[in-house]
């Protein structure tokens, strides 16, 4: 145990509770149970912060830059040079008056921490939450570089770690993989033994177009077309700046006069209740995935899930009978894969219980969380 006094500073880029986010809570978990004094820095306030008073750490709104797509275009680059000046100023000052014996970057899109750990002489662990394969080489190594100022890197998938090897070979050596701990509901709602009218299918997850829930929607479309009475669950909000899909995912839903078969839920910080009540979970990326919390979280939750055949996406399923791949951005190949599941619903629900098992020993947040205490306790001696 460490001395409970000493402060693990972690930098966070956001405060909702999607993938990254929550994964932090058990690298909070981690830390506090390890005896650290935990502060959590982000730019902007949201439902985290409550989240994690809750797992014993303190929160600070410390402004810094953060890497969006916005910042490719001239205004968002100038945007991003302000926030640059002002985020140094402001992390130089908490650093100053924290004095860390240790700095946690949770994902690449928080810069300017690793630099500021550098000059600081505050040894850095970064945790690599991103994997985009299919950005351009120079896009890759520009998010990357920074990387080479942390005394210790993490990934959460042999994909990420992949990427990363594709960019700089020597980061890809530096780079050990930590799998997500991913908890599973509290309550385990066993599914229905009859699969009778309606199929309810789940999506979680931020509404965005990589995310591919206008896929899923069309492929309702053509479940109902083909006499398949199934329902869509839309768990998750857009993004700042995304308003505009949400606004498409809507009214694509108006055009196709599915009202009563897609039903909008929003954001949800627990999303176990709705999981449960439905029968299968979907996962439609058309994009690149990291890795695929939502489809663990699904096994979990003794649900079959049909996930797009990519990326991270791959990694996470592999070996689960109740997982079923499709192609990416196709809805007749999620039509076909949402209908497969329920064709052979008897043989899926009773490889659940093997699932489960197997889920549960590679993502148990217990041994996450050991591996995370762990690798900070061997920065600071």
């Amino acid at each position: 145990m460490v001395p409970a006094h000493r402060t693990v500073l972690v930098a966070h880029p956001g405060a909702e509770l999607y993938g990254s986010d929550r994964v932090l809570l058990e690298s909070v978990s981690a830390l506090v149970a390890d005896g650290w004094r935990v502060v959590v820095a982000v730019p902007v306030g949201g439902p985290l912060l409550a989240a994690m008073a809750g797992r014993g750490a303190e929160t600070v709104l410390c402004p810094t830059p953060v890497l969006r797509k916005s910042a490719l275009r001239p205004r968002g680059m100038l945007r991003l040079l302000a926030a640059t000046v002002s985020g140094w100023a402001a992390g130089w000052r908490l650093l100053s008056r924290e004095r860390p014996a240790a700095l946690y970057v949770n994902t690449m899109t928080v810069p300017l921490w690793p630099l500021l750990g550098r000059v600081r002489r505050v040894p850095v662990l970064t945790h690599v939450h991103e994997g985009e394969a299919s950005a351009s080489r120079l896009m890759r190594s520009i998010l990357a570089l920074p990387l080479f100022l942390s005394t210790s890197i993490i990934a959460n998938s042999e994909f990420s770690r992949g990427v990363l090897a594709d960019s700089f070979s020597r980061l890809g050596r530096r780079t050990r993989v930590v799998y997500n701990g991913v908890p599973g509901p509290p309550e385990p709602r066993t599914a229905r033994a009859r699969l009778d009218s309606p199929v309810m299918v789940t999506y979680i997850g931020r509404l965005s177009p990589r995310k591919g829930v206008d896929v899923a929607i069309d492929a309702i479309a053509l479940l109902s077309a083909r006499g398949v009475d199934a329902r869509l669950d839309v768990v998750g909000g857009v993004f700042p700046g995304y308003e505009w899909y949400e606004a498409q995912l809507r009214e694509q839903v108006k055009r196709r006069q599915l009202d009563r078969r897609v039903l909008f839920h929003g954001f949800t910080p627990s999303i176990w209740e709705l999981v449960g009540a439905g029968d299968l979970v979907i996962v439609p990326s058309r994009a690149d995935e990291p890795f695929g919390d939502t489809a663990i979280e699904a096994i979990l939750s003794g649900r079959p899930v049909v996930a797009s055949a990519t990326s991270g996406l791959l990694e996470a399923t592999a070996g689960y009978e109740t997982a079923l791949m499709v192609a990416p951005g196709d809805p007749t190949a999620l039509a076909d894969g949402v209908q497969a599941a329920i064709e052979h619903w008897g043989s899926s629900r009773a490889a659940t219980v093997t699932d489960i098992e197997t889920a549960r020993r590679r993502h148990a947040p217990e041994v996450y969380r050991k591996s995370i205490a762990g690798i900070v306790r061997s920065l600071t001696g």
